[in-house]
């Protein structure tokens, strides 16, 4: 099992932040490759992810029920997913959390049971991974309520001075996302290492 405790601390007030949090669209919009293709009224939410590993692209298809304490500012998940060859499973469930004044923290916990072929990999490297994922959602995050709460621009500039907007990306791209969680990694066994020689 894959246990995930962390906190991400976002550059906006909760009452900001929380809006954006609570739309399942724009926190899907938030995770590269992330699509969601159904909803109904009580709080089910189907989508899938586009996974790229080198040359080769998966995508894993799975649903979310997502239950909102809008007062508390808090978001309980539970999920399932599948891979697109049916060979590996996951379930997931946890509580995502928004607290804070002038900036926003987000307390997340959760847990994670992967079955199959990438049942060693995400018991071997699963924590890291969420976390490299964490934060990419929370970079994402940040820009898009930056987006939103930035003024218009003056309606008579010209068009050439216009910013460029990025174009999301259409897959996750695991290539950086485990050489993130390989960073970490080594920063953690270099940590334990150096507590260890210390008198």
């Amino acid at each position: 099992m894959i246990s995930v405790r962390e906190k991400i601390t976002i550059q906006s007030p909760p009452a900001t932040v929380w809006p954006l949090l609570s739309d399942p669209a724009a926190v899907a919009s938030c995770i590269p490759g992330v699509t969601l293709t159904k909803a109904d009224e009580s709080g089910t939410y189907q989508g899938t992810m586009r996974v790229k590993f080198g040359p080769t692209v998966a995508t894993f298809r799975g649903e979310a029920k997502l239950a909102y304490d809008h007062a508390a500012r808090r978001c309980t998940i539970e999920g399932r997913g599948i891979d697109g060859r049916g060979a590996s499973r996951a379930l997931a469930s946890g509580v995502v959390e928004a607290s804070g004044n002038e900036t926003t923290v987000l307390n997340a916990e959760g847990n994670c049971t992967v079955t199959g072929p990438l049942e060693t990999f995400a018991n071997a490297g699963g924590v890291h991974l969420a976390r490299a994922i964490l934060a990419e959602f929370s970079e994402n995050m940040a820009k898009l309520v930056a987006e939103r709460t930035t003024p218009a621009t003056n309606a008579t500039a010209a068009p050439e001075s216009a910013p460029t907007q990025a174009q999301p990306a259409t897959e996750l791209r695991a290539t950086k996302i485990l050489w993130q969680a390989f960073v970490s990694w080594l920063r953690q066994v270099f940590l334990r290492k150096g507590n260890r020689e210390t008198p």
